[in-house]
Formats: C-alpha cells, structure tokens, sequence
C-alpha cells in the first residue's frame, strides 16, 4: 500500500498543434523506503523536437529510478550527485544532437524525490515550477531560471509585471541549449504538505489563490480520481482564458 496519492494533467492547450510538455511518476517500496519520483519537463525547438528534447530527460529519470536508485543510498548528497551526472549527461546528449542536425533545442526540468512522506530533495532548470501547498497556504519552492525572474528579483520589474512582460518566456539556462547547465537543487522536510509540479503554462492565468482553492484542503484526504479531477478543472480554467501554451501538472500528497 503506497504512502503517497497522486494525479497528473497534460493537455496541448489551445494553439499548438503538439504537447512538448513530457512529465513521469515512479512510485516504490525500495531499501526498505517508500519512495516517489516525479518530473515535469516543457521541451522547445521546431516542430517535435522540444518534445523530443523533454521526453529524453524523462526517459533517463525513468531509467535513473528503476536501475541506479534501487542500487543506491538515500542520501541526499547521494541523490544529487547522480542527478547532476544525469543531467549533464543529457545536456550534453542533446546539445551534440543539435549541432549535428543544425536545429536548437532543449527542456526544462523540475525533478521531485519523497522519501518516506518525510523529506524530499529537488533538482530545477529553466522555470518550470515545484510548490508546497498546505491546506490554505502555497510556497513556491523553485526559483524560475528566467529573465523576467531575475529582473523581479533585481526589483527592475514587479511580480504583476512580470506576468504580462513580452520576454517572460526567455530562460536563462535550459537542458540542451549550450554546452554547460548549472541545475539547481533544494531539499526540505515534509510536514504534511501537497507538492504541485507544473510547467509554466498552468500558472500565467492562473493565480496562486485558484490554485490553492482547488489542491488545498480538499485534496488532503482524497482519492487519487479526486487530483485528477481538481487538475483537470485548473487545466481547463487555464484555457478558458486564453493560454496558448502546453499546460501540464502534477499533484501529490
């Protein structure tokens, strides 16, 4: 019986004609730990290649859990470095891919490991996003690798403006993009929080506050159909308005 219940919501949205929004959860009892993985990458490139860039980041986190993980200490020193070796082997994977093909591509990432509903540790690139959610209240965890973000941060712009800002969608660093990648990482305890994994497209037109009313205290004791459902009312509310970008998100508790 998994300690952890969870659901997911991927849609290609209103405009495009291909979801370049990849995402992944493995769920497990290993060493003696209950463990769960889940990742949220948004490709980019020309036709399908941002797809391809995102699904090859998923595919090596899969393969990471089912194989490296089993074997492995639960550390989170041991855990990062792993995911830094993976990561940079995949930036490196597919930035040689695109030099040889003469076309740009790359994916952001946002990767969460739970450890017995205890503690979790995250690796971040780009500005897809990991929040905390308890009952009332949200935090974002990652900080968006973006060059709107980094203006809010400078105090150049204001969170409002940043929303609306013509170059919000410019990252300062993406898996694939260049031949360096600097991913970041978090840990934490977990104390009965919900973590929300989202690509940017589910939060330009959607407020914390929406969010927060549909994954909050309702979903503290629910069924896994119930996350789907809250997910999918955000997915839609998010096309309701206007967004033309994939929209793709994962909640669990």
């Amino acid at each position: 019986m998994t300690l952890y219940k969870y659901g997911y919501c991927s849609e290609v949205g209103i405009k495009k004609s291909v979801n370049q929004d990849s995402l992944c959860i493995k769920n497990a009892r290993l060493n003696n730990h209950d463990v769960l993985m889940a990742v949220v990458c948004d490709g980019m490139g020309g036709l399908s290649k941002g797809e391809l860039a995102s699904a090859s980041v998923i595919r090596a986190f899969s393969k990471w859990f089912e194989t490296e993980m089993s074997n492995g200490v639960l550390s989170n020193n041991n855990i990062r470095a792993q995911w830094e070796q993976l990561i940079i082997r995949a930036n490196n994977k597919l930035w040689e891919y695109g030099n040889e093909n003469g076309i740009s591509l790359g994916t952001t990432l946002t990767v969460i490991l739970l450890i017995d509903k205890k503690e979790y540790v995250i690796a971040h690139v780009g500005d897809s996003r990991a929040y905390k959610i308890c009952r009332k209240k949200i935090e974002q965890i990652t900080e968006d690798q973006s060059y709107v973000a980094r203006e809010v941060k400078r105090g150049n712009i204001t969170k409002e403006q940043a929303n609306i800002y013509p170059g919000r969608n410019v990252l300062l660093q993406c898996i694939g993009a260049s031949r360096t990648v600097e991913p970041e990482f978090y840990n934490g305890k977990i104390n009965n929080e919900g973590f929300l994994l989202c690509s940017d497209g589910f939060r330009h037109v959607v407020n914390e506050t929406e969010i927060v009313e549909e994954l909050g205290e309702s979903t503290i004791n629910c069924e896994k159909t119930d996350i789907n459902l809250a997910l999918r009312k955000l997915v839609d509310l998010n096309m309701q308005r206007g967004e033309t970008d994939n929209i793709t998100a994962i909640y669990i508790v």
